[in-house]
């Protein structure tokens, strides 16, 4: 990597300068969650005592659905890939359509506090459970991959150069997080996730505009410099390839509806508003806002590698923003502009899926709310027994990522997520499509199977991916290769793994259902 070199004196200087607009930040936000927090209550930490503004919960879902993630990953995808992400995201601005008027509805139906509640209303208790812990396990992977990143770019480019270890940086983070969570829970999480999608857009813009301008380009001239490169590229028509456009559109709308409709931090925002027609609005304008923002960072994306190019920089993927933004000479303003648009990123994703999975944990699990016999109090000590025991957590799947990881994270993020959030996506529409009835006790089954079933398929159609990945041996990467190309003729499946696993959970609920109907829930709908 080709980058100018900078004295240690101001190297360090100018990480001590960014450290302390962190401590500046992180303060900023516990003086809001202090005056957000203020006589709140359990119901105030779950669903925000139904009072949220639907445009301030619009806002803050940008930050939360974009996430650090994106802020580095997907400008890093451009040089490979072109805009083909932007099919994705097309199939998520269709998804949020089905989310908003399909199962928004749903939930203000039945008035849920926890959306896995459907399921035990509609499927039983082991149904219920299964999906809160998919949820669980689906959230919580996701969340401390984006958060690994984040804290493994600040290390690099930030904190390495002050001799402060990454263990302790993710263990300050996570404190940090705990202190202004730990109380307002979505009350207070709706007011900082709209400061910090405001901080993160304006970075993102302030970028784009500063770099377009050093390299001497009008918007035009960006566009055509871009194409002439191939950065502009878009829809892929091979139909063999993981990227091909009918299945990166099927598949984005697909994620959207589990990863946004069918998860709890997502909804869990969404219901804390008073009424269902704003949070339709809420939905539908968070909708076309993100559509605009993903292309603006794919047009960063683009101006970095021109950048790059034009300044000899030999650098690309994740660490190709954070590069540019902090090693290559411009200006320190653009500096702090990058790690204040990253934390903001990064923040509402985590701080938002610590709050869910502790609602997630003490309702659907440990059923707090149905017991009458403990009180305010013994609920709040159980709330924050388990909110601080999700923060360990959190902090053990970092250190594991930071063991497994060697390249770019987002495609290990999608595909995480068609792995645990496809049995959610079969339970729900099993439970919406169908009358059903599951047989006591096999809903978990079934989704495990389906899990497991999966995997298989992917680890022999997506051979090279997981060789690179795991490191296996050449007699098993052989074996691999060679059963990949007989049973699947260079046929790859990309995002459409979430697609499959539902179905595979759908069709197995069916298979086993007991032939007796109900209709108590869908005469609700």
């Amino acid at each position: 990597m080709l980058l100018l070199a900078r004295p240690d004196f101001f190297l360090r200087m100018n990480s001590v300068i960014l450290l302390f607009i962190i401590l500046v930040y992180f303060a900023v936000l516990l003086g809001i969650a202090f005056y957000t927090s203020r006589n709140s209550d359990n119901e105030s930490f779950f669903i925000g005592n139904r009072s949220s503004k639907w445009w301030l919960v619009a806002f803050g879902m940008i930050g939360t659905s974009l996430s650090g993630m994106t802020f580095i990953s997907v400008p890093g995808t451009v040089g490979k890939a072109g805009f083909n992400y932007f099919q994705v995201v097309i199939g998520y601005w269709l998804g949020y359509f089905a989310v908003a008027y399909i199962l928004l509805p749903l939930y203000y139906k039945l008035n849920l506090t926890s959306i896995y509640t459907y399921l035990e209303k509609r499927l039983g208790t082991n149904a219920y459970k299964t999906g809160s812990l998919f949820f669980i396990l689906s959230r919580t992977l996701g969340a401390t991959l984006r958060l690994y990143l984040v804290i493994k770019v600040l290390e690099k480019f930030v904190l390495e150069d002050m001799g402060i270890p990454f263990e302790l940086t993710a263990i300050i983070i996570l404190g940090l997080i705990l202190l202004y969570t730990f109380r307002g829970g979505v009350k207070t999480i709706v007011w900082t996730d709209t400061l910090q999608t405001t901080f993160m857009l304006l970075a993102l813009v302030i970028c784009v505009g500063y770099i377009m301008h050093t390299l001497h380009l009008s918007p035009g001239e960006t566009w055509a410099a871009m194409q002439q490169r191939g950065y502009t590229t878009l829809l892929q028509t091979d139909f063999k390839s993981p990227g091909f456009f009918l299945k990166q559109i099927l598949g984005g709308a697909f994620i959207t509806i589990a990863m946004t409709g069918l998860d709890q931090e997502m909804m869990q925002k969404n219901i804390s508003v008073s009424n269902l027609k704003d949070s339709q609005k809420n939905m539908v304008v968070f909708c076309f806002v993100l559509l605009v923002a993903n292309f603006i960072f794919l047009l960063l994306g683009g101006l970095l590698y021109l950048y790059a190019g034009a300044n000899g920089i030999a650098t690309a993927g994740d660490d190709l923003f954070p590069a540019i933004a902090i090693n290559s000479g411009l200006p320190f303003f653009i500096t702090v502009c990058f790690l204040i648009g990253l934390i903001s990123a990064v923040f509402p994703s985590a701080d938002g899926a610590l709050t869910a999975l502790t609602s997630s944990f003490c309702i659907d699990i440990l059923g707090i709310k149905r017991n009458k016999h403990t009180t305010e109090a013994q609920q709040k000590r159980t709330r924050l027994i388990v909110h601080n025991a999700f923060a360990i957590v959190f902090l053990g799947c970092i250190f594991f990522f930071r063991t497994i990881d060697n390249g770019s994270l987002i495609d290990i993020l999608l595909k995480m997520a068609g792995f645990t959030y496809g049995p959610l996506l079969g339970l729900f529409a099993f439970g919406i499509l169908t009358t059903r009835n599951t047989r006591p006790g096999l809903p978990i089954w079934i989704c495990l199977a389906s899990l497991v079933a999966t995997f298989g398929i992917d680890l022999i159609n997506n051979a090279s991916w997981y060789i690179d990945k795991m490191h296996f041996g050449k007699s098993t990467a052989s074996s691999l290769t060679s059963l990949s190309d007989s049973v699947f003729h260079g046929y790859k499946i990309g995002v459409e793994l979430l697609i499959i696993n539902a179905l595979f959970t759908f069709l197995l609920l069916f298979l086993f259902a007991e032939k007796k109907q109900t209709t108590i829930i869908n005469q609700t709908i």
